[in-house]
């Protein structure tokens, strides 16, 4: 086994400590990473205060570093690769999903990069919030020369969460397309529609953030919760991309979408009532995405290369951990936290 540090937490607490962990030796297609930059996801909380949880957890899925060591049979890496790796790191390869390229919707669930059970020794996995990991060739990306590395880093979970629907939707220069939520996914989601070329609106609570709207590349800011304004926007949308974490109503976001237009859910994944007239006017579809495949990562990372799109972050040592969990619990980032790993020893 090979040793490293990181941040853990123990099996019934959310308060993360630096301790000392392993990692497997090579496989033969196996790549060692440095982890020098990891994204902090609204999943790595829940996951902490989780209830009943009773194992030790290390956190994080969205992190870049560098290719340190690779195993015998690795033929796209080496030593000294700038890298990338998600929240996906393994699948079952063979189902009908894994075959479209689709390993994030895998018949026997994707292997996760933390708290997920690897499909050889059926360890539990550990994930970024460390010094060191070690991921099949498969699962890891090369970063694009060009891309801020720590600011990069959210684009390997909340990038691809918001890109994935908006390819799959068919998102370009004739879409008029909103953002409901501004956070960590919004704020991705409005920058890639921006980038693919779409007439960009983004849905608030307030007009508190038309500022920070138009800075991301925004056309317009609607406030949600102005009945006026709601009205003036029906039937407006070809697609609503809701990025709102939390329990809310649909029913307002579908009025806006237009004929035969699409409101993907996408923050909040728990069970939701819709009314079928709300979809009957007019056609509408409701769905949703989680994640991404191997083919749409790459693809996502080579357009934000050439786009030059990464995540407005607030980096932080990793010793404030705790502190940036803490926060992110309260909203208070804008808009995504990153650690940087390198006060690890």
């Amino acid at each position: 086994m090979r040793t490293t540090v990181g941040w853990q937490a123990g099996p019934a607490g959310a308060e993360l400590h630096q301790v000392p962990l392993e990692r497997r030796d090579l496989r033969p297609d196996d790549v060692a990473v440095r982890v020098d930059y990891c994204g902090v996801c609204h999943s790595d909380l829940h996951a902490l205060r989780r209830d009943g949880r009773d194992t030790s957890l290390v956190p994080g899925h969205e992190f870049t570093g560098v290719v340190t060591e690779v195993g015998s049979g690795v033929t796209r890496f080496a030593a000294g690769d700038a890298v990338a790796v998600g929240n996906i790191v393994d699948s079952c390869g063979e189902c009908p999903m894994c075959e479209r390229g689709q390993e994030n919707f895998c018949h026997e669930f994707p292997t996760l990069t933390y708290d997920g059970t690897d499909r050889h020794d059926g360890s539990t996995t550990l994930g970024g919030y460390s010094r060191e990991y070690v991921v099949r060739e498969g699962f890891t990306y090369p970063l694009p020369a060009g891309l801020d590395p720590a600011a990069a880093a959210p684009l390997l979970c909340a990038g691809i969460t918001v890109w994935e629907p908006l390819r799959a939707l068919g998102v370009g220069p004739d879409s008029r397309v909103a953002v409901a939520g501004l956070g960590g996914l919004g704020h991705l989601a409005v920058k890639l529609a921006v980038a693919l070329g779409a007439e960009t609106t983004v849905l608030s609570r307030s007009a508190d953030k038309a500022e920070d709207a138009r800075r991301l590349g925004a056309h317009d800011l609607i406030v949600s919760t102005d009945e006026r304004q709601l009205a003036a926007a029906r039937d407006r949308f070809d697609v609503v991309l809701d990025t709102i974490a939390v329990p809310h109503d649909l029913g307002p976001y579908l009025k806006l979408v237009a004929l035969d237009g699409t409101l993907g859910v996408v923050g909040y994944l728990g069970p939701v009532t819709v009314p079928m007239m709300d979809l009957l006017a007019g056609r509408k579809r409701l769905g949703s995405a989680g994640s991404g495949g191997r083919p749409a990562t790459a693809e996502m990372l080579a357009f934000c290369a050439e786009h030059d799109v990464t995540a407005d972050i607030e980096l932080l040592p990793s010793k404030q951990v705790n502190e940036a969990l803490e926060r992110l619990g309260r909203n208070d980032v804008r808009y995504r936290f990153v650690l940087d790993l390198s006060d690890l020893s």
